[in-house]
């Protein structure tokens, strides 16, 4: 598509349907976008236009007659494969999706009667992947005409090593670059398809930046491989893509408080994404990683209920940054959980939801070895009700069982205070775990009289 300009289209898209109503339809939807339209009421009457314009996308009816859609993006595949391929097909056209994916090796389908956003949506992913493909490509043809460069200083390198040396370290430099882009363009085009993800949520639901920090900080502080830390970033900047479809009432509602509908159609983001992501080839494996990052150790989490080591390693890590981040923004319970809160839940249920050599790596890294990835707070130390003194100073709110506000953070603890708190521990049955902050001196917590 080349840089964009604040003028003129970034894209030549070709629709093509033998009914002139669809094709107003289609324009209608895409008035707005900055791409140049031309139409084809035919697979010849495409082909011809194919032949005269340099087309970026096609967009084809899968019934037509003559020649069908499956059998026109055949040739499209054939003889422009550059030229991405989509295809918009009713629910009873399986055999021509079926074909057009094998032989066409299409983009994406879309089925009738689409969703306009959506459909809006996967032309601008489509335009993009393909943006991102011809960078590749450039980056290829630089690298090898690097190399041969390098090929032909080899030849007379013995008649002109003294004056070359520099301009070889020069080229070796262009070609680590080179490379380094190569392997990182696949990686910067999902975190580009996450801000478009992003536009569908609510800013206090937009969490992929925060996910992605944190299995990039995981993967840097245990030197996970490149490979691995490639596809867990991509995985962290699309986990929720398959929430795209949802209506706002759904996207708005903590998962904790779904009902039976609603509860299915959660269940079934995971496996959504990952099709969503089948056609790119690159980002296949994160699509895995996506698929996956639902399941639970004990065998009981979805879409497959995969149990234990079963589950990919980077499903589980992504497991655990996602439920750090959404319960912080409560998007799992009513009630949002402060950093603390939500570490300690996750403690809790490590054996049964995570990884428990996993979940307890990955607490340490936020608590104790890189606190400011989780953005602690070193002066904020966790204790029993029978461990509290006077004179602490409450660092978070203190909330009953029942979700009640018991206590407000900055309130000074005494003596009859904590006795109060743990008589009406005892009379819930519970047991509360009471933030507080640690004196600003030298001193420990045994000044307060902690134990």
């Amino acid at each position: 598509m080349g840089a964009e300009r604040d003028e003129g289209p970034i894209a030549t898209v070709l629709l093509v349907d033998d009914e002139e109503n669809i094709l107003s339809s289609v324009r209608r939807v895409l008035r707005n976008e900055r791409y140049r339209l031309i139409a084809a009421t035919s697979g010849a009457m495409a082909l011809e236009l194919l032949e005269q314009h340099e087309v970026d996308l096609i967009v084809s009816d899968a019934r037509m007659p003559g020649m069908d859609g499956a059998t026109l993006l055949a040739q499209v595949q054939q003889r422009w494969p550059e030229c991405l391929r989509i295809l918009l097909t009713g629910y009873a056209d399986i055999t021509t999706t079926i074909k057009a994916i094998n032989e066409g090796q299409i983009y994406r389908y879309i089925s009738k009667p689409w969703d306009d956003d959506e459909l809006r949506l996967i032309i601008r992913q489509a335009l993009a992947f393909q943006y991102s493909e011809r960078e590749r490509q450039r980056l290829e043809q630089l690298t090898r005409a690097q190399n041969a460069h390098l090929q032909e200083l080899n030849e007379t390198l013995e008649r002109r090593v003294s004056a070359r040396t520099a301009e070889l370290e020069e080229t070796a430099s262009m070609l680590d670059v080179a490379y380094a882009e190569l392997r990182r363009s696949y990686v910067t085009a999902t975190e580009v398809f996450a801000n478009l993800v992003n536009q569908r949520f609510s800013k206090d639901r937009q969490t992929n930046a925060q996910v992605v920090a944190l299995v990039k900080g995981y993967a840097e502080h245990y030197q996970l491989d490149e490979r691995t830390s490639n596809n867990l970033a991509m995985a962290a900047a699309l986990y929720n893509i398959g929430k795209l479809t949802w209506d706002d009432q759904l996207l708005a509602r903590p998962s904790d408080l779904l009902f039976k509908e609603e509860r299915t159609r959660y269940r079934k983001y995971p496996e959504l994404g990952e099709n969503l992501l089948m056609a790119l080839e690159p980002v296949q494996d994160a699509g895995r990683l996506i698929r996956h990052h639902q399941e639970r150790w004990d065998g009981h989490g979805f879409p497959d209920r995969l149990e234990g080591e079963a589950i990919p390693f980077g499903s589980r890590l992504l497991r655990l940054c996602v439920d750090f981040i959404e319960l912080q923004r409560g998007m799992f319970l009513e009630r949002r959980l402060n950093r603390d809160e939500a570490l300690l839940l996750m403690k809790k249920y490590e054996g049964r939801l995570y990884d428990p050599k996993l979940c307890e790596r990955f607490i340490e890294l936020c608590t104790t070895l890189a606190p400011d990835l989780a953005l602690a707070d070193a002066s904020i130390t966790a204790l029993d009700t029978r461990r509290l003194s006077a004179g602490m100073i409450l660092a978070r709110n203190l909330h009953a069982t029942n979700g009640m506000l018991l206590l407000n953070e900055g309130k000074q603890l005494t003596l009859p205070l904590i006795s109060k708190l743990i008589a009406f521990e005892a009379s819930e049955g519970g047991s509360y775990t009471v933030f507080v902050r640690k004196p600003e001196s030298d001193k420990t917590l045994q000044s307060y009289g902690a134990p």
